[in-house]
């Protein structure tokens, strides 16, 4: 960006926030927080758990953003539905696109595992991870229930709920949108048009548009893959919805098409090999992750693209006393990834041709890799590091596509009497295609494919790729009894049935660079097509005490459940024949895992004072998980392998608390926080890591923030927001403390063991600002994005095995602007 552009919005910015400040004392009650909302809250309306409730009533922790909430703060998607809430961490698109693992008080989604918390849009489940961070339209309301809701939505749901509302259509036409610039190149639009077809029949189009260049740059020699090419990002949706009521009946149909260009898996790499250090005086072979100093260099281009095409219908009818709801959903979603892979470090490729060319020119040529990494004339003169700038990495391609179709009926009573209640049935099936691919980079234009043959540009060494297929079972119902005026009971039970099966699609050929089976798997056999049934029945039990319309006590316990299912067919031959067997590892890693189970309790308050202008929050949990479902990655001469483990038992212990005030009509200060005490109880695919904190979940968040509507004429007002995100140490893998025998001490004995304990993330702050001017039908803001520039860690993968850890980044300042309009 030009830099008298970004002095144009930094002055913008200073000149809002001095008017804001100005004039907050006189500026009417127009601003909801996030978490809050512009009405009373015990007034706001949720249906987190598959009804209309007061959210003051509800039995649980919840966080609700209202459409106000969700406009003032840029709230658009799940990864920053979970930047403002307590508890809730987030990890996406740092491999790939559709890669999302959400984090809710300890327990999270695994890797190539199923979602562990609910995503429901406009009352229909969607199962797909591809989708939890996709874009689903204009929002209006948002929902984080926390703790397991698996009684209401079933295997996806240990940790909690994401309830999201999109626009429906009104009595008029409508139109609405908003658009925005920013450093990095950054673009985007979004926008809805909303209105009546005939008296009974209204519709929505929506449609968003958004492309970056990322924080980040790829310095290699490569005049390809140099440049923007980290973390750029293309996406776009186009979706629809026709709305009809006539008398009992509601129709609600809608279909979305989206597509996404972006780059993928970046990640850079910092080696803990303490010895290493020692023997050659460089720190830089033990490296604390969080003093990372990235470079990228790789000669492939990351290229990763993604295409989803969805439709439901849902249908209501009011027989007057009961209600029958229900839905079909058909949903597809594509994508594959093209990048560089992980292979030079064991000279995979090293008596290669293209490898061995493209060393000696890059020697001759005077480059230098990143320390401690170094380039001599040849593969075994030279030290490599994954994803470099020579061939010898070879080339990564995956291919992640499903289908899905599922549906729903549900039977329930009004909700208005004392005694209410719903029964339900619900149906699932997945074809799911899953295949990761390391070839020969012999110099030109990769193909496309999992499988090439050999003689081809870029023959296949390694490969994994499997068909899964799923069919889900399930039966639910409800019940809730008003004891009193003041004292709610609830009962919630599920019962899931999955019937999973994978088949192995790779051929049984030989790689042509190490003589071997390109799936490790067939040295031991034919790999046979595997049938597996998971069950679990999940209860939920939920009191509620509200003495006063102002004040809840509440308490509930509840089952989760995840599925379990299989890793690519061959990763325990993989597992065995570099690891265990020549470096004596014994890890416990087999070509299935097993269900994840959770026993969930939670007691809290609701507090509503001074009239609602005060709110406090507050409640303690308990978790105690058995067989935790966790991603972890090799590497190494072999090339990659991706699988999830199970860790036998973990606890999670916490409380948590958030405030709401409003110190005068305009200005509103709030807050919330989490405290997570996790700590692995049993764990036989690494038995030494018992006593270590769960992976992947902060010891603590806190959210701080204020919001100010400030007037300046009867049709004009000056808005100011600011939200501070802490986010407290975090383990990414089991292995914390521990040291590791790795594949260099094969080749370097005495000197290849790893520690790890230089890749916890450390706690950091960020801060986003937004600041502008809004009129009737109109607004501009100037925004920005991590304002103290404060780098980041994004996410740590550490390959116990291989002596080094994979380091994404997070996203650096973005400042821009944004015109929106609204009538």
């Amino acid at each position: 960006m030009h830099k008298r552009f970004r002095a144009f919005l930094y002055t913008t910015a200073a000149s809002a926030i001095a008017c804001s400040s100005a004039h907050a004392q006189t500026a009417d009650n127009d601003a909801a927080p996030a978490g809050a909302a512009a009405v009373a809250v015990e007034d706001i309306i949720v249906t987190a758990r598959r009804g209309n409730e007061l959210l003051q009533d509800v039995p649980a922790s919840i966080t609700v953003f209202t459409e106000k909430a969700l406009q003032q703060s840029g709230v658009t998607d799940t990864q920053e539905l979970a930047n403002l809430t307590a508890g809730v961490t987030i990890v996406t698109s740092t491999a790939e696109a559709g890669d999302t693992q959400v984090n809710i008080r300890g327990l999270n989604g695994a890797r190539d595992a199923e979602n562990n918390v609910a995503l429901v849009v406009d009352g229909i489940l969607k199962t797909n991870t591809a989708q939890l961070n996709q874009i689903q339209g204009r929002l209006v309301q948002a929902e984080v229930l926390k703790g397991p809701q698996g009684a209401y939505y079933g295997r996806n749901a240990a940790a909690g709920a994401i309830v999201l509302t999109t626009k429906k259509p009104g009595n008029a036409l409508e139109v609405w949108g908003e658009g925005g610039i920013g450093e990095n190149s950054l673009f985007y639009g979004r926008g809805s048009l909303s209105g009546p077809v005939t008296d009974t029949l209204g519709f929505v189009l929506f449609g968003d548009y958004k492309k970056t260049d990322g924080s980040y740059r790829n310095t290699g020699p490569d005049a390809h893959s140099a440049g923007a090419t980290v973390d750029r990002f293309m996406g776009y949706n186009i979706g629809g919805r026709l709305y009809a009521e006539s008398g009992p009946l509601t129709l609600d149909a809608k279909a979305r098409y989206g597509k996404i260009d972006a780059a993928g898996l970046s990640f850079d790499v910092a080696f803990q090999l303490p010895g290493f250090a020692a023997a050659l005086g460089n720190p830089l072979f033990n490296e604390d992750v969080n003093r990372r100093n990235f470079s990228f260099i790789g000669n492939i281009r990351p290229d990763n693209n993604q295409k989803t095409v969805e439709a439901s219908l849902r249908a209501v009818y009011d027989f007057g006393g009961t209600t029958l709801t229900g839905w079909i959903l058909y949903s597809d979603v594509d994508q594959d990834l093209l990048a560089d892979s992980t292979s030079a470090s064991l000279n995979r490729f090293a008596s290669q041709p293209s490898c061995r060319a493209t060393t000696a020119a890059l020697f001759n040529a005077g480059f230098v890799l990143p320390s401690p990494q170094f380039l001599g004339p040849t593969p075994e003169a030279s030290l490599f590091g994954p994803f470099g700038p020579t061939t010898c990495d070879g080339i990564q391609y995956q291919v992640r596509e499903q289908k899905d179709i599922s549906a729903e009926l549900r039977l329930a009573s009004s909700g208005d009497a004392r005694f209410d209640w719903s029964l339900g049935a619900y149906y699932l099936h997945i074809d799911r295609h899953t295949g990761v691919a390391i070839n020969d980079d012999q110099g030109a234009p990769a193909q496309l494919r999992l499988y090439t043959p050999a003689g081809s540009p870029n023959p296949t060494s390694l490969l994994f790729d499997d068909q899964f297929t799923t069919n889900v079972y399930a039966g639910f119902g409800s019940a809730d009894y008003e004891v009193s005026d003041t004292l709610d009971i609830s009962a919630a039970l599920r019962f899931d049935r999955e019937e999973r099966r994978v088949d192995n699609l790779v051929p049984d050929v030989l790689d042509p660079a190490t003589g071997q089976p390109i799936n490790p798997g067939f040295a031991l056999g034919p790999i046979a097509s595997k049938k597996r049934v998971y069950e679990q029945l999940q209860p939920k039990i939920s009191v509620a005490w509200t003495p006063s319309r102002q004040f809840t006590l509440f308490g509930n316990w509840g089952i989760g459940f995840k599925a379990g299912g299989f890793n690519q067919q061959g990763s325990n031959a993989v597992i065995n024949a570099n690891f265990n067997t020549p470096l004596g590892s014994n890890l416990k890693i087999e070509d299935e895992y097993r269900k994840e189970r959770s026993s969930a309790f939670e007691a809290g308050f609701k507090l509503s004072a001074l009239d609602s202008r005060f709110s406090l929050e507050g409640s303690a949990y308990y978790t105690r998980v058995t067989d935790m479902q966790f991603f972890e990655f090799f590497t190494g001469g072999f090339g990659l392998l991706r699988v999830v483990s199970n860790i036998d038992r973990v606890d999670l212990k916490g409380f948590e608390a958030s405030a709401n005030f409003r110190l005068v009509d305009g200005w509103t200060m709030f807050a919330s926080g989490n405290v997570t005490d996790s700590k692995i109880k049993a764990n036989a695919t690494r038995p030494d890591t018992v006593g270590n904190k769960s992976p992947y979940t902060a010891d603590y968040t806190l959210n701080l923030g204020t919001q100010m509507v400030a007037p300046l004429r009867d049709d004009l007002d000056i808005v100011f927001r600011a939200d501070y995100r802490i986010t407290g140490p975090t383990w990414f893998s089991t292995v914390q403390d521990q040291d590791r025998r790795t594949i260099f001490d094969l080749v370097f004995p005495g000197l290849g063991t790893a520690n790890y304990k230089l890749t916890r993330r450390d706690a950091f702050g960020i801060l986003n600002l937004r600041a502008g001017v809004q009129g009737k039908g109109w607004s501009l803001t100037v925004f920005a994005d991590n304002a103290l520039n404060r780098e980041n860690i994004a996410e740590v993968i550490p390959a116990p095995e291989f002596g080094g850890s994979f380091v994404a980044p997070g996203a650096l300042r973005t400042v821009g602007v944004q015109v929106g309009i609204d009538f």
